[in-house]
Parts: C-alpha cells; structure tokens; sequence
C-alpha cells in the first residue's frame, strides 16, 4: 500500500510540490516522502491507540465526500495536515505560511480519492483491509473482502479471536488485535520502519 500511496501523492502533487516554485526540484521526491510518512504514521498511530473505528469512519463517511473540503473537520486529517506542515518547515527550509498552503491544498484532495479508491469496487489498487493490513503487518487479501469485518477480523488473528481473554469475542477483540500489530510496526527499527519503506520508492 505504501508504494502505491506514495504514487498517488507524486500524481496528486504536480501542481502542489513538482512545478511549485517554492519546493525545490532537487527535493521533490523527499517532500513526496514526507506527505507520504504524514498520511502512513498518523493512520497507524490512530490504529495503535485503539482508533479502528475512527479510521474505518474516516474511510466509510469520507467515501461520500467529492472534495477534500469537508475533510478538514476530522481530526485524523488535521494531525496529518499539521504534521506534513512542520516537515516542509524543518526538513526543507519552506516558509511556515507557505508550508501550511502546501499541505491544506495537497492532503486533504489525496485522502479524497484514496478514500473514494478504497470504496470503488472496480479498483484494485486500494482496498480498506490492504491499507490497515500494511500498517499493522497483517496480510491482505482481494478488494471484494475489504468491507466484509469477518474477513477484516481474520487478517489480524491467527485462530484466537478472544484477544482479550474475556470469554467473548467482539468488537473490542479486534481493535486489541488491530492495535497490536500497529504497535509492532511502530515498533521496528526504532520507529522508522514506514520512512525507510518510504524512502525505497524514492
């Protein structure tokens, strides 16, 4: 999911990061990177807190939106607004006004279509299960399965659903297990796992 987020941002940035006078050409693919990490680490921190259910409303209620503009609401997209904002500050010199421009033009329209992706049956590229599976380490499995919780509760089990050994297996089994394996990925190599898959692409 990661390479094809990232691609989806270089083409989503032609006008906002490629051609814009304000980045510099030899820092387009690292700034790339950098709204890539913002969307990748804000998701998976939501899911390690627990957030499942924030993220797949995010995915369900923002599947409605044509626009970015009423994403700017949700509290997801304003960290990862904020975040990608200071990285274009300290990692590459931009202008705090003209960071916060960048990243208000270009994050909320890239979580629009992949939102509106992940809900179009006829696209394979991303599906809900592929997105929460490539930051928690779980598999993945075809586009058709994604909304199905059933098949969502299998790709972070491995047989024992009671995550929290309370006799009952419910919602709260899966957010555990979903949780979970997004601390694991934060985890890895020092919690810089996402950016060096990131930085592969580049």
């Amino acid at each position: 999911m990661l390479e094809e987020l990232f691609s989806l941002i270089k083409e989503q940035g032609t006008d906002t990061v490629i051609t814009n006078p304000v980045v510099p050409n030899d820092q387009n693919n690292a700034v790339i990177a950098d709204a890539t990490h913002s969307v990748a680490s804000e998701l998976q921190g939501v899911l390690a807190g627990g957030g499942l259910q924030n993220v797949l409303s995010l995915f369900s209620n923002g599947g409605n939106n044509t626009g970015g503009s009423s994403l700017l609401n949700n509290p997801i997209v304003s960290n990862i607004i904020s975040n990608f904002t200071n990285k274009l500050t300290a990692n590459h010199g931009i202008a705090p006004d003209q960071a916060s421009g960048i990243a208000n033009n270009l994050i909320p329209g890239v979580l629009s279509n992949l939102i509106n992706k992940t809900n179009d049956p006829n696209n394979g590229s991303f599906d809900i299960a592929s997105v929460i599976g490539s930051l928690t380490g779980g598999a993945s499995e075809s586009a058709s399965d994604s909304l199905n919780i059933v098949s969502l509760i299998s790709k972070f089990t491995d047989g024992s659903l009671d995550a929290n050994n309370d006799g009952h297996v419910g919602l709260d089994d899966i957010i555990s297990k979903v949780s979970g394996g997004a601390k694991q990925q934060q985890d890895q190599n020092g919690g810089s796992g996402l950016m060096d898959a990131i930085k592969r692409f580049i």
